[in-house]
């Protein structure tokens, strides 16, 4: 490694369940914040680390180093030091696989309160994962006392305010300059102190990730505290309690004058929570929906898996607006194998190679049926009306009661009735600002000849006609 960039390599373990745990203890932090470390190497054991929760401080633009830093190794965790504008002292680790793609995506997968970033690597399955589809996963590291990550100080909940999210964006800007990481394919995810963690990095930085996922976290500005605290103890009890549009304001206001897309949220909760109690679960979906600009009514409600109810929002595809999944019965220890897949199905990056391109700014569908005694033909019009190219996409829409199809052209089309989800052919996967895909499909319908009444394309809910 250069001076700008160095790393040590950690050799890797096997990657054995996660049990998160949580210990109520959280120490008062000195508010001096520590600045960037030397590019020097350290070496922490990997070892697997059962898990735990809460909350801490960090966030400032990162400045870039004088020289091109060079690559990690590849299919070990491996520290890199000296990565940019780091001012409370917080480390990165960060797996690349073998298989690395070019300009691969990047997941930042951030602890658990008493964890560390070697302890996500062992305890999850990102790293496995990026093995079989090519993406770059960080996992920052907590040095404070308490191990847990800054979600309540000023300057956490402030773009650029100068803690831990700062330090998380240098790491991320650090892998987008030597990997040419695609700048549209950035995600973060963390588990309690990481899904609050989860919550702010989103806020402070609309611009930077593209899609988040939280495992028993809070809202966005919900651990607050003015005094150096870092924990929050009306929030973790479930009594913050706010308007949607007054949780999206604090998000707003975490980067005032932002006008550009806003990332995509999935959150996680279990209805037995003790540490941060289930309101904040619903808190979470009614800032995420004012933010993202759609309904507090799902657009679809299912059970994806025994005690579970899955509802989604602003569309009903993979990648709607907003995803909740609601875990009946389960305490704060609710991460499980299994779990990531499904955040990787949400980032859209469960296939090899890249996924659906970013939401585009703005849609249109014209959408008209042509129907006969117990069939139907629907046709649909795709526009960009956006400034982005779109390189590939998904449009997803709810058929009326009664219709499944049996056929169809410019798209796949899966499942045939419900929820369904057009996937792009290989010819027509591009859409220029302002150009139009056109896309239809054969029916049978049992009285009902409607059309859909809402599209969503690569989560952006689409105007009708």
């Amino acid at each position: 490694m250069s001076a700008t960039g160095s790393s040590n390599t950690v050799r890797r373990p096997s990657r054995s369940g996660l049990a998160v745990l949580f210990g109520a203890l959280v120490s008062l932090l000195a508010t001096l914040l520590l600045g960037a470390p030397g590019a020097s190497a350290r070496t922490e054991p990997t070892t697997s680390g059962t898990a735990a929760r809460a909350a801490d401080p960090a966030a400032i633009p990162a400045a870039a180093p004088a020289a091109a830093p060079a690559a990690a190794p590849t299919a070990a965790l491996t520290e890199v030091t000296g990565f940019g504008t780091n001012p409370s002292n917080l480390q990165m680790y960060l797996y690349v696989p073998d298989s690395v793609t070019a300009n691969p995506a990047i997941v930042v997968a951030v602890h658990y309160c008493t964890g560390s970033g070697p302890a996500m690597y062992s305890g999850t399955e990102y790293a496995s994962l990026a093995d079989r589809y090519g993406f770059i996963v960080v996992y920052p590291s907590v040095t404070r006392a308490s191990k847990c990550f800054d979600v309540s100080s000023p300057q956490a909940l402030r773009r650029g305010g100068g803690s831990d999210p700062v330090g998380i964006k240098s790491m991320v800007d650090w892998v987008t300059r030597t990997y040419s990481a695609d700048t549209g394919r950035i995600f973060a995810t963390g588990i309690s102190s990481g899904a609050m963690m989860t919550n702010v990095l989103l806020g402070d930085y609309p611009d930077v990730f593209a899609a988040g996922a939280a495992f028993s976290g809070v809202p966005f500005g919900c651990f607050a505290t003015t005094d150096g605290s870092e924990w929050n103890s009306a929030c973790s009890g479930g009594t913050v309690l706010h308007t949607p549009q007054e949780w999206g304001d604090l998000v707003r206001t975490a980067y005032p004058g932002y006008t550009g897309p806003r990332p995509r949220m999935q959150v996680w909760h279990g209805t037995e929570d003790d540490v941060l109690r289930y309101p904040n679960f619903g808190e979470e979906i009614k800032q995420w929906t004012d933010v993202l600009g759609v309904g507090q009514t799902p657009a679809a409600t299912d059970s994806p898996q025994s005690g579970w109810t899955r509802t989604r929002y602003g569309s009903t595809g993979d990648r709607a607006p907003v995803e909740a999944i609601s875990l009946q019965g389960v305490g704060h220890n609710l991460y499980a194998y299994g779990m990531a897949a499904r955040v990787l199905t949400f980032f859209g990056l469960d296939s090899s190679g890249p996924g659906p391109g970013p939401q585009p700014g703005a849609c249109k569908v014209t959408v008209t049926t042509n129907a006969w005694s117990t069939g139907l033909t629907g046709s649909v019009t795709i526009t960009n009306t956006g400034t982005t190219r779109i390189e590939g996409w998904k449009l997803a829409f709810t058929l009326p009661s009664g219709q499944t199809i049996t056929n169809g052209w410019g798209a796949t089309y899966a499942p045939a009735s419900g929820s369904v989800t057009a996937t792009n052919a290989t010819y027509n996967g591009t859409i220029a600002p302002n150009a139009s895909v056109g896309i239809g499909y054969q029916a049978n319908h049992g009285g009902n000849s409607a059309a859909p009444t809402a599209f969503a394309l690569n989560g952006t809910v689409c105007a009708v006609s």
